[in-house]
């Protein structure tokens, strides 16, 4: 295969999930397939179950997502904060996940609101008070 080549597949894979997206939007749109409400149930599922069976590791998937952007060997008090955070976000997926699989069986302006819009910003607090929580924490264990 030809380096022009390679970059034509590059670039075709980058769009792959792209056009899986807008293909289950459009078929959801033009559609009246109840099934397609536990989209968003079925990929919750996932991100729920990739972090909650990382608790029984001897690495969460937190723990190797700090030790990549660290970039070496973690501190005992990193990988005990890391833990923690872990169970955290376990219990937030855990609660998004029962929120979407209710709103399945609830209208469609119910499903959508949650779906595609409160979810979003409680992913984005979450995201915000963690890293504001891991400021605080790093000041304070640099400390003393």
């Amino acid at each position: 295969m030809s380096g022009r080549q390679n970059v034509y597949i590059k670039r075709i894979k980058s769009l792959l999930p792209f056009a899986g997206t807008l293909c289950i939007v459009l078929l959801f749109h033009f559609s009246k397939v109840y099934v397609l409400k536990f989209y968003p149930v079925i990929v919750n599922s996932f991100i729920f179950c990739v972090f909650f069976s990382s608790i029984f590791c001897k690495e969460t998937i937190i723990q190797k997502f700090a030790r990549k952007m660290e970039g070496k060997e973690l501190s005992d008090f990193t990988k005990k904060y890391t833990r923690r955070l872990t169970y955290v976000w376990c219990v937030f997926l855990f609660v998004n996940l029962m929120i979407s699989i209710a709103t399945v069986f609830m209208s469609d302006k119910i499903w959508a609101l949650y779906n595609a819009c409160i979810s979003y910003i409680a992913l984005g607090v979450m995201f915000g008070v963690e890293y504001i929580v891991r400021i605080i924490m790093r000041a304070k264990y640099d400390r003393g």
